[in-house]
């Protein structure tokens, strides 16, 4: 296997481009899919508080044996727990179960912005970065709109957006206002919820390489410039995500996924009318 590949932030710290995700992993299994992640190689680990499984990665990363400053973990606020003190509530809970000093990256799960607090939010993460107690700091779900409010009115620019994102769903609009604030895409559901896996153009391109569906979508992302966090609680599926760096997709390859882009591609919320 290859040496990884990382990305630099806006802030002068990078982040390794593939991690792995723990959404709708329990305790046990996260703790088991994190140990075996590090041990294969990862160094990037991604969850949030709404997972209710920082505990187990807290566990799993203990019982791997690697250096914590080796690994990048990132967690993530949760809508309930949005505005000033709430949300430094909140990441006190998420460093507790974590069973950390500090996390590499801590996000804003949500914008909510029907709830009205995540400029507020924004201001409290700001004061976790300066205390050094989240060395990064970044949204997940942010449209262009919100990223625009929050850069407007702090003056900090996230380091990282993470979004659904996948050949079906390819965002080139908001990946386009991330690369005018020098934001960093990450990728969320990167194999559409497994459905990409069947899709006869992923199929011919993964048998001409020799490779897994699986393993050319996560290529796609990478040869894209994106962060990638697909997620597996099966340990060869976790190994298999990270073989993607002996290869390369060429620019054909690349032409053929962006025309699986579809309007309609989404599959998860909208954040525009999220309403939990």
């Amino acid at each position: 296997m290859s040496a990884q590949t990382s990305i630099q932030l806006n802030d002068g710290r990078s982040i390794p481009q593939v991690g792995l995700g723990v959404w709708q992993a329990s305790n046990e299994q996260a703790a088991l899919a994190v140990r075996t992640a590090l041990e294969a190689g990862y160094r990037h680990v991604d969850t949030a508080a709404i997972y209710d499984n920082e505990k187990g990665v807290g566990e799993g990363l203990r019982a791997s044996g690697v250096k914590r400053e080796e690994v990048f973990i990132t967690t993530k606020l949760w809508n309930n727990a949005q505005g000033g003190d709430s949300t430094l509530k909140a990441f006190d809970q998420s460093l507790e179960r974590l069973g950390l000093d500090y996390v590499d990256l801590y996000l804003i799960h949500w914008p909510a912005p029907r709830k009205g607090l995540y400029v507020e939010s924004w201001k409290a993460l700001k004061r976790l970065k300066e205390e050094g107690r989240a060395r990064s700091i970044g949204v997940s779900n942010f449209t262009a709109e919100h990223l625009d409010r929050i850069i407007g009115e702090t003056g900090i620019v996230p380091v990282l957006n993470q979004i659904e994102l996948h050949p079906r769903f390819q965002q080139k609009a908001l990946r386009e206002a991330h690369a005018r604030h020098n934001i960093v895409t990450q990728s969320w559901s990167p194999l559409g919820q497994g459905q990409l896996l069947s899709d006869p153009v992923i199929g011919q391109l993964a048998a001409r390489h020799k490779r897994t569906p699986a393993q050319v979508v996560i290529r796609w992302h990478i040869d894209s410039g994106l962060v990638v966090i697909p997620k597996s609680v099966t340990p060869a599926r976790i190994k298999e995500n990270l073989d993607v760096f002996s290869f390369r997709l060429d620019a054909e390859d690349m032409a053929q996924i962006e025309k699986l882009d579809s309007a309609n591609g989404r599959i998860g919320p909208d954040p525009m009318t999220a309403t939990f």
